[in-house]
């Protein structure tokens, strides 16, 4: 069976009509939904108008790209802190004649 996605309005049309009296068994048959989907759209969405589960879900995906990038920076700054912890002065190219730089006159 051809699973179907239902858009934000839809789901809040479909809560809003439980909530004005039709009964949970005839508003699930009409729109083709399992009653375990109806009860998790109103745990998610109960109450709310469509524009704020718009927003609600806008924040969400802020919220997990914003993870991502602090996953991402946590990552750079422990591989920064392990190349500074290491000596990067022994390595062979920028000891003596092979350095150039003023750097590594200092050294």
């Amino acid at each position: 069976m051809k699973r179907k996605r239902f858009s934000i309005e839809q789901i809040v049309a479909v809560l809003r009509q439980a909530e004005l009296g039709m009964p949970v068994a005839d508003v699930i048959r009409q729109v083709g939904i399992s009653e375990q989907t109806f009860y998790r759209w109103k745990k998610q969405y109960a109450g709310m108008q469509s524009d704020q589960v718009r927003e609600l879900k806008q924040l969400q995906e802020e919220n997990a790209r914003l993870k991502k990038l602090v996953a991402e920076l946590s990552l750079d700054k422990a591989i920064l802190q392990d190349v500074l912890s290491k000596n990067v002065w022994s390595a062979p190219a920028l000891q003596g004649e092979h350095c150039r730089s003023d750097a590594c006159q200092f050294a």
